[in-house]
This record gives structure tokens, C-alpha cells and sequence, in this order.
């Protein structure tokens, strides 16, 4: 584990809090507290997060499968739950080349987790804070990545904690600027619209207090971040109705995601 000097242990943080209510172990009492607060709040939070990540399997296989791209950068990680992002891609394409970028010191400790690649493939990680830092501009990214060609850059459950006042559509549309014509971004955001007793409120609240702001964005404040790109169908839709492999019984008052993939030109 790292020592308390990197890791703030009487605050719960975002990442571990997803990581306790996906079932994971690498939690702190103050995160199960939190978690188990949202979770009295929300009790379909679980249902949720499992959710997007069954969405981020999904949109992996569809880019790297449907449209051969084989390089991605998953900015907001947090700490990994099998099958992480390249073994999903690896399965597809043994070549894939991913690098994980985080800025909690807790999800570094875990890395290694995410560096287990094939011989054909390669994954870095970089620790750093979309809202302070150039991923792009990073060793790890340089090194492991060609930006002359397509990257799929994965922003999953990530951008609601990016508040307005860090200009989360500006950040994403710098970073797209500087990838190659075919890359993806693949992008899942929390929302209220299907929240009619008014419970993510509440959840809100907790992660607020926490000191992780929460900025919870509607269908038009969401569709923005694919602004200049080429929706791929179905489009922007509720996660769980995103391209799902069968049958879905997860309603849109229980997942209270929107995910959509997109192409650049």
C-alpha cells in the first residue's frame, strides 16, 4: 500500500468508492462508509457501475473489431477490475497498445495489474489529473502510443466529476484535436434525466462533501463532448441500451448513464 503521505485516508475518493461498491477490496473504512451511504441513497449504484462496465467492454470490442483500431488511452481508471480495458483489446487484437492515466496515488500501487500485456501488445500508466495535466504531452503516452495514427480515448464515468469551472468540454476537445483522423472517443457520463424521485441529488451530495465535486449534466450538456464527430450507432442512449449483447431487465432510472462512441473525421 502506498503511506499516508500520498494517500489522504480520512477522505473517501471517488475511485475507491467505485471500487467498493463493484465488489473490489482496495478500500478504505471512510470509502465503505461513503459507499454504503450511496448505495442507502441509490440503491441500484451497483447495478449502475457494473453498467458502464459492461458498456466499456462493449465499445473496446466494437473499435478495436469493427474498426481496427489497436491504440487506446483511458484517462480515469481507477483501480483495476478484471477484465481492465487491454485485456478486453487484446482479446480482439493481441497487438493493442493502452496506456491507463489516473490521479489518485492509490490506483498506482495497483498498476502493475494493468501492465500484464501480450508480447504483441504494450500498456503504460501515468499518473496524472485531466483537469492540471497534458496526458497527451506525457513520457508514457509519447512512448507508447503513435498519435499520427487512430487512438480510441476512453472517458468512462469520468467527465461528471470535471465541473464546469475546469471546462471539461475544452479539455476534450484539445485532446481530440491532437489525435489522428479515425480516432474514437468513447465516453459515459452520469446524468438526473431518468431520476424522478430525485435520489442522484443525494449522491451528489455525499461526493460534494467528500471534496469530489459532482456536476451531474443532461442530454444536450453531454452530447456537447461529441460536438465535430461522427456518432456511431444507436448514438447517445442510456449505457445499458448502448449496443447490449442480449436481453437488458437494467431500466433507465437504474442506470442513469448516457454512453456513446464517436468518430473523428
Amino acid at each position: 500500500m502506498t503511506d499516508s503521505s500520498e494517500v489522504d485516508t480520512s477522505r473517501p475518493h471517488a475511485a475507491r468508492i467505485y471500487d467498493y461498491i463493484l465488489g473490489g477490496k482496495d478500500w478504505f473504512p471512510v470509502d465503505k462508509e461513503a459507499g454504503e451511504q450511496v448505495t442507502r441513497i441509490f440503491p441500484h449504484i451497483a447495478t449502475q457501475a457494473r453498467a458502464n462496465r459492461d458498456y466499456m467492454h462493449r465499445a473496446v470490442r466494437l473499435v478495436a473489431r469493427e474498426f481496427g483500431v489497436r491504440q487506446f488511452l483511458d484517462i480515469g481508471t481507477g483501480i483495476p477490475t478484471a477484465p481492465n480495458l487491454h485485456q478486453v483489446a487484446q482479446e480482439v487484437a493481441p497487438d493493442s497498445s493502452v496506456v491507463y492515466a489516473d490521479h489518485d496515488p492509490l490506483v498506482l500501487e495497483y498498476a502493475d495489474a494493468l501492465m500484464h500485456s501480450t508480447p504483441e501488445g504494450s500498456t503504460a500508466y501515468v499518473q496524472a489529473d485531466v483537469r492540471r495535466d497534458s496526458v497527451l504531452d506525457s513520457r508514457e503516452v509519447r512512448e507508447t502510443l503513435d498519435l499520427d495514427r487512430p487512438v480510441a480515448l476512453s472517458l468512462l464515468a469520468l467527465l461528471h466529476f470535471v465541473p464546469d469551472e475546469h471546462g471539461p468540454q475544452e479539455l476534450v476537445r484539445s485532446m481530440l484535436r491532437r489525435l489522428a483522423p479515425g480516432s474514437f472517443l468513447l465516453l459515459s457520463h452520469a446524468t438526473a434525466d431518468f431520476d424522478e424521485e430525485g435520489q442522484l441529488e443525494g449522491v451528489k451530495k455525499v461526493y460534494d462533501q467528500s471534496g469530489t465535486p459532482v456536476q451531474l449534466r443532461g442530454e444536450a450538456e453531454v452530447r456537447v463532448f461529441f460536438d465535430g464527430l461522427e456518432m456511431i450507432e444507436p448514438g447517445l442512449v442510456p449505457v445499458h441500451r448502448w449496443r447490449p449483447d442480449g436481453p437488458t431487465t437494467i431500466s433507465d432510472a437504474e442506470s442513469c448513464v448516457y454512453a456513446g462512441v464517436a468518430r473523428k473525421a
